[in-house]
């Protein structure tokens, strides 16, 4: 069992924050957007200091699940000094909107430009087991559920067949003068997705949204990951 799994279920957790999800993600091959866990502001300089700016600053519970939604995000802070600040800006706010909650830090992101979006994913079937699921991000899986499916583990055809199932796919390859994606860094990050959920029981759910695509490659900018605590 990966440590990182093995560690949250030691201590009876059901979910992985952002950072772990993303340490177990780039431990599998998978390109995250590096992001760092600070528990104090000096750590979240240091943090920023060492990813590079401009960074992004998000608050890290395993309770909140909307961060924008209670003042737990901010883009593009630039310098030491503003980190310093808007780590106390973040916390403040989560204290007042959720005291609730419990906070494990905030979580120093390097700030990645705009791609496609795209969502990957898998959910355990009762009957299937795991299931991967791919699809255009933002208004696409929103409003048209334009997404497919495969059973879990994907062979490269697999992953092939699945970026070329959705209605969407002319948006990847090009169509009306985009940037086309890199449809093999895409299919490559499916297939080690798949790889991590198979040889990972204990992973229950798995979200990366967004993933960015680019034509020269493709990162994960956010992760979410549920595990079975039966397993």
């Amino acid at each position: 069992m990966n440590q990182i799994i093995s560690a949250a279920l030691d201590k009876g957790r059901a979910q992985l924050n952002e950072v772990e999800a993303k340490q177990l993600l780039a431990s599998a091959g998978v390109p995250v957007a590096q992001t760092q866990l600070a528990i104090t502001a000096d750590e979240a300089v240091n943090a920023a200091e060492e990813i590079g700016y401009p960074v992004v600053m998000k608050i890290v519970s395993p309770e909140i699940a909307h961060k924008s939604d209670v003042g737990g995000v901010v883009v593009g802070v630039e310098n030491s000094d503003d980190v310093r600040s808007v780590f106390a800006e973040i916390n403040r706010s989560v204290a007042d909107k959720a005291p609730q909650a419990e906070i494990d830090g905030v979580a120093i992101q390097a700030m990645v430009p705009q791609g496609t979006e795209i969502i990957v994913g898998s959910t355990t079937d009762e009957q299937f087991g795991p299931v991967m699921m791919f699809g255009l991000g933002g208004v696409f899986v929103e409003i048209l559920e334009d997404v497919a499916f495969r059973i879990v583990p994907l062979e490269p055809k697999d992953a092939s067949d699945i970026v070329r199932e959705i209605k969407g796919f002319p948006l990847l390859d090009g169509a009306r003068g985009r940037e086309k994606a890199d449809l093999v860094s895409l299919e490559n990050l499916i297939l080690k997705v798949s790889n991590l959920v198979d040889e990972n029981p204990q992973i229950a759910e798995l979200d990366l949204n967004p993933v960015f695509a680019y034509s020269d490659g493709v990162v994960a900018v956010d992760a979410h990951i549920v595990l079975d605590t039966k397993s």
